[in-house]
């Protein structure tokens, strides 16, 4: 009996004895101090014994006997109910406890994931970052690349120029020796006849002027020798300068990619870190799910006990149980919660890390912010000795250019009119001209013979176009007889992309510049307008009213004026000027130009141009960064061709295009010879092109002129007089280039510069 030294034993709660909360299989999960028990605990013997005693009775007709008996019974049997109801509340506690501390633990783990998420979201951002300025720097690389180049060309151009230096030294050298060796003889002479002093005073006075014409010479050649050495001085240093720069910037760039390298490998050992959290926060997520569903099992079976606090035999087999599953439960979440703490270790490590790579990213933009600096410093660098290296080479350039054999030309052999020397000192700029059996020799800036493509062309003249951005004054324009190629040389073959003309190159070379430079701070606006003139008449190319473009009886329906400011710009009244931004604007606006041009049919061309037009770009720039503002013009002109009247056949309106024509060609011819002679007065008014062109021709403009030339035998004559005409035009000097630095005005009309 319970109670009793044989029944009953009293025992301190297994939680006592232990010092600690855990269960075991055959014990109470908690004390029973103070309750109504009073610290007595049943075995699974006691329980056994208790419902299987049975009643005995000395007398079984006592009935107060049976009664205390019962009554005692009664007693045991409450004592045992009451028991397994306390052990049914310390189990109720203890799954509360677990149930807490699993929400604990999933509030971490979610903690955990947002804090993750989080933290993926700032890496990829830094990635993002990361892989801009990998874009940028690769770009200024392929710039600088191209500026290298480039700086190449100049100096194989330079190395040829102090070649033909050093021969031309050499040959005074030559001279030089030779005049010494006359000189002595010259003295020796003059010892041999002393005596017949009297009888040749007169022959030795020549030999006196003989003698001091030739120390003249040889002062002159001194001076020459002089001059050359310190021009190629000065060219040797600005060399090493360019060099010394450009390395320099080579090695920040390379210097920067390493860096950008190592940031990369970081941020992949970040990655793989985070997946590695994200697999244990995915295994703690499993180990909660498990814990949920015990929770559930621990929850019905609790009802299962309710249901039979009866039997105690299935009660005392499912409370052993539950001190099983109980003990595996705190064992699994002392795993858990090594594990969260695991997590907490790393996430501190990776937030370190973290940092870390935070500080090396802003080292890297101070780097970058330094680098760009560095960058615009030499763009600066750059536009100056550009400019400066197009100055040296002359205001007027002149290049030639032969077009090739058609196939409704003779089929003579070209090579007996042209030819090109091969030699250093002409290949490239020579060209000679053979003309009933004598030759004529002439040489330019650059001459291209008949099998030179557009693109190479264009190369020779992108760095003046450069200069239209740069905020200088630019002209280019094309002079030549009819049929010799001008207008394909300017404008090319319209739905052939490989043969576009310089002036739709010039355009997509500019746009394209002009997004480049939008990093640096600039920001353009280009204006365009279109004129032609015709039999000394101006033609807007651009307008919308056909009546103000309409010429009847050689007068136009409109009148347009030309005028100059102080400041050397001009202006053309009431002419219809664009804003355009893209290239594609300005080539439709070239083909609305082209069918508004005038053209004709001649006896040397089957469409020839009839007027002369004039494309211009004016271009304002502003430096957000440095305030600094530039405004350039870019004037691209295909003139109208030379001919013979009794070449061309032109009767009626034809003949007076042609005379008009050539008189506006004299004219121009005219103001070169007299800019050539350095006259006081040059007639620029005596023509509508000529006062046009005024601030190109005789201001602070850079100047190209194209001749084209036709290699046709029965055009000799008119090639001929196109060479000697682009020679004197080689001869010209005019005013330096000066840039423009002036505020944009608030008037809108364009300047032709």
């Amino acid at each position: 009996m319970v109670g009793t030294a044989n029944n009953g034993r009293l025992r301190l709660a297994f939680s006592l004895v232990n010092g600690s909360q855990d269960l075991d299989l055959s014990s109470a999960p908690a004390s029973n101090a103070g309750s109504e028990c009073g610290g007595i605990e049943f075995t699974r013997e006691d329980v056994e014994a208790l419902v299987n005693e049975k009643m005995k009775y000395k007398n079984k007709f006592n009935y107060k006997e049976r009664c205390e008996n019962m009554m005692e019974y009664i007693k045991r049997l409450r004592l045992c109910i009451k028991w397994f109801q306390e052990l049914e509340g310390e189990y109720a506690f203890e799954q509360e406890k677990l149930r807490n501390a699993l929400e604990l633990t999933e509030r971490r783990c979610s903690e955990m994931e947002v804090a993750l998420n989080n933290k993926e979201e700032e890496l990829n951002l830094i990635i993002l970052e990361l892989r801009k300025s990998l874009a940028s720097l690769q770009d200024k690389l392929a710039k600088e690349e191209s500026e290298k180049k480039a700086a190449v060309d100049s100096l194989t151009k330079e190395k040829e120029a102090r070649t033909g230096i050093e021969r031309s030294q050499a040959s005074l050298s030559e001279e030089l020796e030779k005049v010494q060796g006359e000189l002595d003889g010259a003295n020796q002479r003059i010892a041999s006849i002393n005596d017949m002093y009297k009888l040749l005073q007169e022959y030795n006075s020549s030999l006196q002027l003989y003698n001091s014409k030739l120390q003249t010479d040889l002062d002159t050649a001194h001076e020459t020798i002089k001059r050359g050495e310190k021009e190629r001085s000065a060219i040797v240093e600005n060399l090493h300068t360019l060099r010394g720069q450009h390395k320099s910037l080579q090695d920040q760039l390379m210097s920067s990619i390493a860096s950008q390298d190592e940031v990369m490998k970081q941020k992949d050992a970040l990655l793989n870190e985070v997946a590695c959290l994200r697999m244990e926060l995915h295994q703690t997520l499993e180990d909660r799910e498990h814990y949920q569903q015990q929770v559930q099992s621990l929850a019905a079976e609790v009802s299962k006990y309710k249901e039979l606090a009866t039997n105690s035999s299935e009660l005392e087999e499912k409370c052993l149980s539950q001190g099983n599953q109980i003990q595996i439960l705190h064992d699994q979440l002392a795993v858990a919660e090594r594990k969260l703490q695991m997590s907490d270790m790393s996430i501190f490590e990776t937030r370190n890390e973290f940092e870390g790579q935070k500080k090396l990213i802003e080292e890297l933009q101070n780097r970058l912010e330094d680098a760009e600096f560095k960058l615009i410093e030499g763009e600066k660098l750059r536009r100056k000795l550009h400019n400066t290296i197009l100055e040296l080479k002359g205001n007027i350039r002149v290049f030639c250019r032969v077009r090739p054999q058609l196939p409704d030309d003779s089929s003579s052999n070209q090579a007996k009119v042209f030819s090109y020397p091969t030699s250093m000192e002409y290949l490239g700029r020579g060209i000679d001209m053979t003309q009933n059996a004598q030759k004529h020799s002439f040489t330019f800036d650059k001459v291209f013979m008949p099998d030179a493509s557009q693109e190479e062309v264009f190369v020779e003249i992108s760095q003046l176009v450069q200069s239209a951005l740069d905020g200088y004054k630019v002209c280019i324009f094309a002079y030549g007889q009819t049929g010799s190629g001008k207008t394909y040389t300017m404008m090319g073959k319209p739905g052939q992309p490989d043969e576009k003309g310089l002036i739709p190159r010039s355009l997509e070379q500019i746009f394209q510049t002009k997004q480049a430079l939008q990093p640096q701070g600039w920001r353009y606006e280009m204006q365009v307008s279109m004129l032609e003139i015709y039999n000394e008449t101006i033609r807007d190319l651009l307008s919308t009213n056909k009546d103000a473009s309409r010429i009847e009886n050689g007068v136009a329906g409109k009148q347009y004026t030309i005028k100059h400011d102080a400041n050397g710009n001009t202006q053309v009244s009431d002419l219809t000027i664009v804003d355009v931004q893209s290239s594609r604007e300005v080539k439709y606006l070239l083909d609305r130009a082209a069918h508004s041009r005038s053209v004709g049919k001649t006896q040397m061309n089957e469409q020839s141009s009839r007027s002369h037009f004039v494309f211009t770009m004016r271009i304002t720039g502003v430096n957000e960064s440095t305030e600094q503002q530039v405004q350039g013009v870019l004037n691209l002109i295909d003139l109208a061709g030379s001919e013979r009247l009794s070449k061309s056949g032109s009767t009626g309106d034809r003949l007076k295009e042609t005379q008009a024509i050539n008189k506006s060609l004299s004219s121009l011819a005219d103001v070169i010879f007299a800019l050539a002679k350095k006259e006081d007065h040059v007639p620029f008014r005596n023509s509508k092109l000529t006062y046009l062109l005024q601030p190109c021709l005789g201001g602070d403009s850079k100047t190209l002129m194209f001749v084209n030339i036709s290699p046709e035998p029965s055009s000799a004559g008119e090639s001929l007089c196109s060479l000697r005409f682009a020679a004197r035009v080689n001869a010209c000097e005019i005013g330096t280039p000066r840039r423009q630095l002036n505020m944009r005005t608030s008037e809108s009309r364009l300047s032709y510069g």
